[in-house]
């Protein structure tokens, strides 16, 4: 949202560069009556702390003019129509100091080029945000100053937890400054993957969030504030609110600014489409984001609350925290329609959305819900089961050197052994055809080609237990859509995976359990308490991602885009795979290390492509032989409205971007990060970075050495004196495939 309201003079009428596409928007906008009074607040405020005439290098940021003509308080009474009038004035306040401090940034340092600087200017911002205590530091700046005098007047009225969450998402919107610097500087264009990420960083969508529950009056409670719901909530609200700047300003930003960070450039290339059809694919992104929103809010919302028995008192409190994002939606957009700094001349006077005045919106509100019932219905219409055919591969850009375990060929006889013996081979999901036509050991040997034998038996060991259970859960509860009993089924798993020791103390009832609570114990005797309770998160982040995955199996919902890539992430057992190839990188990597931007955009990156080139071999699979919805290029093909083969090109170009996003970092972000890391961490971080290379090239070996994928075998089909050698077999590491419906006719 930085980057929002940005300023510049008419420069006379311009041909627009597209037509403004019908928006999304079924709640109408309000305006405070307090408005007057937070304008004359503002102005005050702003020249009390320096941000009005007073020079920076020499020139002044803003002026008069330039300050009345933002009109931050009119942004602010559209965005908190409900806000009292001292609340009004503070939240105009912060929103008059983060866009004072975008220009203030984009003079002294945008222009120049200056990272060292910039980086030293950022360092000094965070010293005027303590979580606890006093600010000691003296301010030098007007952007010091306003921050400091800001957070005294907003954080003392809450907990350390709202501090906490505050101080992340402001230094979010500082720091990541320095990306759109780099960028710049390297006239580098983002993936649409990492823009949407970082867009919402930048864009601040996230910090107006922390503003709205100051608004509100209530916070968050902090046993939920990091839930999947929650955390769903505030990206879709960051993602609508940046998104539909990127429409409104593109002509500006663009074509004036020559700026890179706008989502209609970034799909208008990385598509390879016109600018209007990429101006259309982003509304479509909005419409899909906010009905996500919705969708979130009116489901799984509830559940939480109902689950963590969140008393009555903090619901009332949660949910006028939604109802201010989806003001904030309402009033952002109107504040966008009627400002002449917009490319919006025909939205306020022509017929494209009716009227634009307070009371007029109904049209407005008709129109939009009309326009996209069909993007809406599509998403809700997949037909499961229908012939897709076989698929020529494109050409996979891979550039990292396939290594294998020489322990490959005892691994594969070990993890039969190992198998029967867990039951694995004995409950009707599994036969040992299934087992060895999966060859795990062959992704094991591949993703750790440096393994000892154990080594390879526990990873091996590791995988055929995540692709067990994720072919597991679909036959036991999907088919009945029974959601409670895979609820409990995932408490039960908890159990067998204790912080404090890596003996369970529960006796485990089936396969699944027995299986876990064996590699619980073979991984974790080594390990710190905090490094069983860092796998445990990532193994129960797995488990809890395939409830997500029933719930839209169960309403033949295809997931939005945004929410599948970040889904599949963990559907696919990323965190699992990875936290376990990070115990193998020494102890010599702080762990705030692992949080920074650089090495979270790695992991992402290796996730994303990995993750994609599952559903790129197994689509026949999932979609013709298992009708599942949960595949990448079935999400391009409902998302683009587009053929197979568009919908094969556009995950390819996804795929190929992330890897090379993989190697910029690598080139260019390691090294910088380096500089504040001793020779250790330095040598264990690029130990790390190989493994990361490693489990791409040897994912994408093993999809290529498997047979599992190919036509003639997806289409054996068992009688029903055969249940147990279904080759309708699971999708391969950690994916959600496998409804093997036909497994329970023939044979249970």
């Amino acid at each position: 949202m930085v980057a929002c309201i940005r300023v510049i003079a008419d420069e006379g009428v311009r041909m627009q560069p597209f037509e403004l596409p019908e928006f999304y928007m079924p709640y109408p906008a309000r305006l405070n009556s307090n408005l007057e009074r937070a304008r004359e607040h503002s102005k005050a405020w702003a020249y009390e702390m320096d941000m009005i005439d007073v020079p920076q290098n020499g020139v002044p940021i803003w002026d008069e003019h330039d300050f009345d003509s933002h009109d931050y308080a009119l942004l602010c009474s559209y965005t908190h129509p409900d806000a009292s009038g001292p609340d009004l004035d503070l939240v105009t306040d912060w929103y008059v100091w983060v866009f004072y401090f975008d220009d203030h940034f984009v003079e002294l340092y945008k222009r120049t080029g200056d990272l060292d600087s910039a980086r030293e200017y950022l360092d000094r911002l965070a010293l005027f945000m303590p979580v606890d205590g006093e600010i000691t530091e003296e301010a030098t700046n007007p952007v010091e100053m306003g921050l400091a005098d800001l957070w005294t007047r907003t954080v003392p009225s809450h907990s350390a937890d709202f501090r906490g969450r505050f101080v992340e998402s402001t230094k979010n919107l500082l720091d990541e400054s320095l990306w759109e610097l780099a960028n710049i500087n390297e006239g580098r264009l983002s993936n649409p993957i990492e823009y949407v990420e970082m867009r919402r960083k930048v864009g601040g969508a996230p910090w107006s969030a922390n503003l709205i529950e100051h608004v509100v009056g209530a916070e968050v409670p902090a046993e939920i504030a990091a839930s999947r719901p929650m955390t769903v909530l505030r990206d879709t609200f960051a993602d609508g609110v940046h998104l539909r700047n990127d429409v409104f300003s593109y002509q500006r930003e663009v074509q004036d600014e020559g700026e890179l960070s706008n989502g209609i450039l970034v799909l208008e290339k990385f598509l390879e489409i016109s600018t209007q059809q990429a101006a259309d694919a982003v509304n479509d992104l909005i419409t899909s984001r906010l009905q996500q929103f919705e969708h979130t809010a009116l489901t799984e919302l509830p559940a939480l609350l109902d689950e963590r028995a969140v008393p009555a008192h903090e619901r009332l409190g949660v949910l006028g925290y939604v109802k201010g994002m989806q003001d904030w939606q309402s009033g952002g957009h109107e504040w966008h329609m009627r400002s002449s700094r917009y490319m919006n001349e025909k939205a306020r006077t022509g017929p494209l959305s009716g009227p634009a005045g307070l009371g007029t919106q109904a049209v407005r509100i008709a129109a939009s819900l009309a326009a996209t019932m069909p993007q809406r219905a599509r998403s809700f219409s997949n037909v499961p089961f229908r012939t897709v055919g076989q698929s020529t591969l494109p050409d996979i850009y891979m550039p990292f050197e396939l290594k294998l375990s020489s322990h490959l060929d005892g691994a594969r006889k070990n993890l039969v052994a190992w198998t029967r013996e867990m039951g694995m081979l004995s409950e009707g999901i599994w036969d040992e055809r299934i087992l060895l036509a999966a060859d795990l050991p062959l992704c094991a040997a591949g993703i750790h080609p440096e393994a000892s034998a154990d080594e390879l038996d526990v990873t091996s060991s590791w995988l055929a237990w995540g692709t067990y259970a994720d072919d597991y859960y679909p036959v036991l509860f999907n088919r009945t859509g029974n959601m409670a009993g895979a609820k409990a089924s995932n408490e039960r798993l908890r159990l067998f995976m204790p912080v404090d020791t890596p003996e369970p103390e529960t006796a485990p009832t089936n396969a699944l359990e027995r299986s876990l609570a064996d590699l619980w114990r073979r991984t974790t005797t080594p390990m710190t308490d905090a490094g069983r309770a860092s796998l445990r998160t990532a193994v129960g982040t797995m488990l809890d991602s395939w409830l997500w995955e029933l719930d839209n199996q169960r309403h033949n919902r295809i997931p939005d885009p945004v929410d599948y890539v970040e889904m599949r992430r963990h559907t696919f057992g990323s965190e699992l795979t990875m936290s376990l190839a990070r115990f193998g990188s020494g102890s010599d990597i702080p762990p705030e290390v692992y949080r920074t931007r650089p090495i979270q955009s790695m992991e992402n990156s290796a996730m994303d492509f990995a993750c994609l080139v599952n559903d790129m071999f197994s689509y026949q699979k999932e979609i013709q032989f298992e009708g599942e919805i949960h595949n990448g290029v079935l999400v391009v093909q409902n998302f683009l409205d587009c053929g197979k083969e568009r919908g094969y090109e556009v995950v390819n170009n996804l795929m190929t971007a992330r890897v090379r996003q993989f190697e910029h970092v690598l080139d260019l972000e390691l090294p910088v990060l380096f500089e504040d890391l001793d020779a250790a961490a330095r040598e264990a971080l690029l130990g790390y970075a190989d493994k990361l290379r490693n489990w791409m090239s040897g994912i994408l070996n093993w999809h290529r050495g498997v047979d599992r994928y190919r036509e003639e075998y997806l289409r054996f089909q068992p009688t029903p004196a055969e249940p147990a050698k279904s080759f309708a077999t699971p999708s391969g590491l950690g994916t959600s495939a496998a409804r093997i419906g036909s497994l329970l006719t023939a044979g249970r």
